[in-house]
């Protein structure tokens, strides 16, 4: 039995990716409003708040996910940079401060707190950071990319993607060799099939941790560095990023 943790993206808006693990796991998410929290539990997922700009919040949910899941031995990091996009669409100095919190400090005091429960743990554990990219400014100007419909994310916004990229890649550098942690770095861009459907995007996560944990060799540094496209197939080797 696997139970999922997932960061990232708050409920309600992240419903549609957590409701594709409750046939087969409980699932603990992140809401706005601790008031909203049961709200979620007819659908099979619990809930509660998280201060992102709190250590101390960070540790606290991952205690509240032990203490509701049996088994907590996945945990998804999601960064989704549409979803960010739509909070901070504009670079305004009044947003920075907010846009700090929201989108860098969280995940990086969350990847603290995780990486020192997971080492009075030593339990077998999964990790997920996955990455729904969006082109940037810069990004669209060398691409030569004139897709009307593509609206640029701000700079504060860019800057954080490239941040939860570097952090990722970083935690598989730091764990990649710990024989009780898988870890799965995966990129949905946005001229990904999958890029429009939480859903099917959160189907194919699934499909992959299991894959993932059916691995009987451990894998080494190299391959949890490795970046997955979504969709791709996760082998023993690890498919590079494409």
């Amino acid at each position: 039995m696997s139970d999922i943790l997932i960061v990232g993206k708050d409920l309600p808006d992240c419903l549609d990716f957590a409701e594709a693990f409750v046939t087969t796991r409980k699932v603990y998410c992140v809401c706005r409003d601790e008031s909203e929290a049961a709200d979620f539990e007819s659908e099979g997922i619990y809930a509660s708040t998280w201060n992102r700009s709190s250590a101390i919040s960070s540790r606290s949910l991952i205690i509240k996910a032990e203490t509701h899941l049996e088994e907590l031995n996945q945990i998804v990091l999601f960064f989704d940079s549409y979803y960010f996009g739509t909070r901070f669409e504009l670079d305004r100095t009044e947003d920075v401060s907010a846009a700090v919190d929201t989108m860098i400090a969280s995940f990086q005091y969350f990847v603290n707190e995780l990486l020192l429960r997971l080492e009075q743990r030593k339990d077998p554990v999964s990790v997920v950071f996955l990455a729904k990219t969006y082109p940037s400014k810069a990004e669209n100007l060398r691409s030569g990319n004139k897709n009307v419909n593509i609206h640029p994310t701000s700079n504060i916004v860019n800057c954080a993607q490239q941040a939860f990229i570097a952090l990722a890649e970083n935690f598989a550098t730091l764990v990649g060799d710990k024989q009780y942690l898988s870890v799965l770095l995966a990129k949905c861009e946005q001229s990904n099939e999958l890029y429009n459907s939480d859903k099917q995007l959160a189907a194919w996560v699934k499909e992959s941790l299991n894959q993932l944990e059916s691995f009987k060799s451990p894998q080494n540094v190299k391959q949890a560095c490795s970046w997955i496209r979504a969709g791709g197939k996760v082998s023993n080797g690890f498919s590079l990023f494409k």
